[in-house]
């Protein structure tokens, strides 16, 4: 399999997506056993617009279980000639005589795009702006949901949080839209609930969704939650009151409504959404989707670099 840039989840057709578990499963065996040096003459460059932990760990993990080498910032709006006025464009052209890939992440919807429009090497969206697309860690997370409950056609998914700017949920919803028979359940409260374009490709893709606020209505039917984050400073801005964000907060109890073999997941920073005392149970995948989140970066760097 072979990749040029990837920017959106749409890019992924469902054959691409079996060949990229496949060669996953095959990353996962090189990571075992120490990683490889393949790619020991090869350059990426993490450049990051926004601060990141998990993603750009995980990108740079990847680059060096497979043998190469990174060149890495993570305050490039801040950063040399950025922080002058570069354009993203020149910025682009430039790295590009430095590295064999460039993983970005931008603070602006549509940075990604912008960047392989005018990039002479591979580019990887590694998150771009609120609202716009996060497409390695969808792919990291649909590939947690095949490990986990064996298929992804049929699967019923709450996607719960705020949906209006989370990149992951959109990006996912995506993914999630290319399978038969799947159900999605988008449970937020209403200033936060999903985009219409989601809603639109969803619809004329044929797949089932439900507009939900109440979380333990769906809970015992649905195979996977996936929680994200609420933040407390936007809820003030959109009138909703703080104890909103209770009604999203996953405890022993509330997991109990749950299905034995559900799972749980999250794309992480955590803060007021899942209780730390349900990480011993088993449907917690959260810590299981960073583990996953190497191995498909490691697929996709092979994919992309050849």
């Amino acid at each position: 399999m072979r990749l040029n840039h990837i920017i959106e989840s749409q890019q992924f057709t469902l054959p691409t997506l079996v060949e990229l578990f496949e060669l996953t499963d095959r990353m996962e065996h090189t990571h075992a056993r120490g990683g490889t040096q393949d790619y020991h003459n090869k350059i990426m460059a993490s450049l990051f617009y926004e601060h990141s932990t998990r993603t750009r760990f995980s990108f740079e993990s990847a680059m060096y279980r497979l043998g190469g080498n990174v060149l890495s910032t993570e305050r490039a709006n801040t950063f040399s000639s950025v922080a002058a006025g570069e354009t993203l464009e020149d910025t682009i052209r430039v790295v590009g005589n430095y590295a064999d890939v460039i993983v970005l992440r931008h603070n602006e919807v549509g940075g990604a795009q912008r960047a392989a429009a005018v990039s002479t090497i591979p580019v990887i969206n590694a998150g771009d702006g609120k609202g716009g697309q996060h497409p390695t860690q969808a792919l990291l997370d649909l590939y947690t949901i095949y490990k986990g409950v064996k298929t992804i056609e049929g699967v019923k998914v709450a996607l719960v949080g705020n949906l209006t700017d989370g990149r992951t949920v959109r990006s996912l919803a995506y993914l999630l839209g290319k399978f038969d028979r799947v159900k999605l359940f988008f449970v937020a409260p209403s200033s936060f609930q999903i985009k219409q374009d989601i809603l639109d490709y969803l619809t004329k893709h044929n797949v089932w969704f439900s507009l939900e606020s109440d979380l333990k209505k769906v809970l015992p039917e649905v195979d996977v939650v996936y929680s994200t984050r609420i933040e407390p400073e936007l809820l003030t801005q959109k009138g909703e009151r703080l104890e909103t964000i209770s009604k999203y907060f996953i405890d022993d109890n509330i997991l109990k409504l749950m299905p034995r073999s559900a799972l749980l997941m999250h794309p992480l920073p955590r803060l007021h959404e899942i209780s730390p005392s349900v990480d011993s149970d088993p449907r917690a995948a959260y810590f299981r989707q960073t583990r996953n989140g190497v191995l498909i970066r490691m697929a996709l760097l092979v994919s992309v670099l050849g």
